[in-house]
């Protein structure tokens, strides 16, 4: 098995140790200089049997192969969500404080759709819980290096949320063409930053990262 291929290994783990699902979230465009920051929510339980094949860490597949998973992997999950925090709250608020306030976004969709978020243990790639402190009420989090890579929960959660994000960029892309965002999403090509140069920031742009252009 190549090793950039997720298992299900940890969240049968956490099945047999009586969890009943698992919150697989993962964070997009963290990055990025403009547009918002996104995270991804995947509710996985024993049910749902294997995943769709091929699927990996969004950052390891092709925007084509990311479009076609992404449909898979909705349906392969119990729920699935992205949730947002805008380039003004961004700003305002952080980065890693955003992170927590689109994965609550996040969750709170998936409650809405009927989701048990209380019983479930939220999965978080990283080694930095950045969900607990934006909650209202506390959540049972693990958090686990590379589990965007390792963990297909995770994985599907980051696909969910690439789709999403790079879909609104190139929404965004069509009314300000000049910026290229339907190539960089948002992120510092080289041609984003001559477009910055030259046109200067929109509401769109994380103003507080980009104080040369102000």
């Amino acid at each position: 098995m190549a090793a950039s291929e997720p298992t299900l290994e940890v969240e049968h783990e956490l099945f047999a140790a009586g969890v009943p699902s698992v919150i697989g979230m993962d964070e997009v465009g963290r990055g990025a200089i403009a547009g918002p920051v996104a995270v991804g929510a995947a509710v996985v339980a024993p049910a749902c049997g294997p995943f769709p094949e091929g699927l990996r860490d969004s950052k390891l597949l092709s925007e084509r192969a990311r479009t076609r998973l992404e449909p898979l992997a909705r349906e392969w999950v119990l729920y699935g969500a992205v949730g947002l925090a805008s380039p003004a709250e961004v700003d305002e608020l952080g980065i890693t404080a955003c992170l927590g306030l689109a994965g609550r976004r996040a969750l709170l969709e998936l409650h809405a759709v009927g989701a048990d978020v209380t019983g479930s243990t939220v999965l978080l790639d990283g080694n930095s819980d950045w969900l607990s402190r934006a909650l209202q009420r506390p959540l049972t989090i693990t958090t686990r290096v590379k589990a965007d890579r390792d963990c297909a929960s995770v994985a599907a959660a980051s696909v969910l949320a690439k789709v999403h994000r790079d879909r609104l960029m190139i929404e965004l892309h069509e009314a300000l063409p000049e910026y290229g965002w339907e190539g960089n999403k948002g992120y510092g090509s080289a041609q984003h930053l001559s477009a910055l140069s030259a046109h200067g920031l929109t509401l769109h742009h994380r103003s507080s990262w980009l104080p040369a252009y102000t």
